[in-house]
């Protein structure tokens, strides 16, 4: 299926204004980070998560009035599932002793002081503990693992292609986890194991797309050897246009499907997803792109190297030869 029909667009042109794009949004994350932090989920955090069901729905404001008396400004409140369930999500920093099946401390205090409130009726119905130090841990296995996928990708794109194209590739996909971190930070989700899955999903994905773009450009290094790098690159851009858009259209609808229908549970997951594949085919096409012609620079491309000298150009490079004088037919003798 073709979109597109010899398009000639210059996507290296717009590099700079793309990189400086980048640096903005990146830039404005980490102020937001650095200033108010990144909301961590019970997974990293550490803590206790009640969801409490009532009979009649009150407001976020009752419910937290409630809790202050027992926890302070520390516990977080929110609405969660589909309203007509009429339930509250309550995440305390606390965590309390847990036995067998039993519910911690904090747990119990939850509940305690929720009914105490005169809400009306409440009901626990799900309860989710986890230790600091489990949290601490998944943090830092978590580090380990995308510093390790990051090396492998180096690796792999260096041996099966050239250094400066796995250099793109690695800065894309730092460019993606930093763009995706940034929204999460401007929009207030939670980093979860969900999201973090989400983030492992559009790291692979950016790659793959990058891949595919680097693969063309390997093929028409051949067929174009006498062209500069930006516009092999270009050309190779434009050729695989109708591809990725047909893939990030297609992945960013059923991401959109699941962030309106998924429920709050997958709500993070879906915003990610979608964040993830509108940077990640952002990044495919103009900072992976951008980072392999900064690299190289000016420079040849391999390809031109090593190409064969063409018949043309050795005649005209081949030294000239004094031509030599031509005797004379010798003369037939009369029989």
């Amino acid at each position: 299926m073709h979109i597109f029909q010899n398009t000639h667009f210059d996507f290296l042109r717009w590099r700079w204004y793309a990189i400086a794009f980048s640096w903005a949004i990146i830039l404005a994350g980490l102020g937001v980070i650095l200033t108010k932090g990144i909301p961590l989920g019970i997974e990293f955090a550490g803590g206790t998560v009640v969801i409490s069901q009532f009979d009649q729905m009150p407001s976020i404001q009752q419910v937290r009035t409630a809790l202050d008396r027992s926890f302070g400004q520390a516990a977080v409140v929110q609405a969660y599932g589909d309203p007509s369930l009429r339930q509250v999500m309550v995440r305390v920093p606390e965590v309390g002793a847990e036995s067998g099946g039993s519910l911690s401390a904090a747990a119990e205090k939850v509940e305690a002081a929720l009914r105490s409130a005169n809400l009306g009726n409440v009901k626990t119905v799900g309860t989710e503990i986890v230790g600091p130090a489990v949290g601490k841990d998944l943090t830092t296995k978590g580090i380990q693992a995308t510093i390790l996928s990051l090396i492998g990708i180096l690796a792999y794109i260096a041996f099966r292609y050239q250094f400066s194209f796995a250099v793109g590739a690695v800065v894309a996909t730092l460019h993606d986890l930093l763009v995706t971190l940034a929204f999460l930070a401007f929009f207030r989700y939670d980093l979860t194991l969900n999201v973090i899955a989400a983030i492992l999903a559009v790291t692979g994905y950016s790659t793959n797309d990058t891949i595919v773009i680097f693969d063309r450009v390997r093929e028409n290094l051949r067929a174009m050897r006498r062209d500069s790098l930006g516009a092999v690159i270009n050309t190779a851009i434009n050729q695989t246009l109708g591809r990725t858009i047909i893939t990030a259209g297609t992945t960013l609808l059923a991401a959109i499907a699941l962030f309106l229908f998924g429920g709050e549970v997958l709500r993070g997951f879906a915003f990610t997803m979608i964040i993830g594949v509108i940077t990640g085919t952002y990044s495919s096409v103009f900072v992976a792109a951008a980072i392999v012609t900064i690299w190289r620079g000016k420079a040849p491309t391999r390809a031109a190297t090593r190409a064969p000298a063409v018949a043309g150009d050795t005649v005209a490079s081949a030294p000239q030869q004094p031509a030599r004088k031509s005797k004379p037919p010798r003369k037939a003798r009369a029989s």
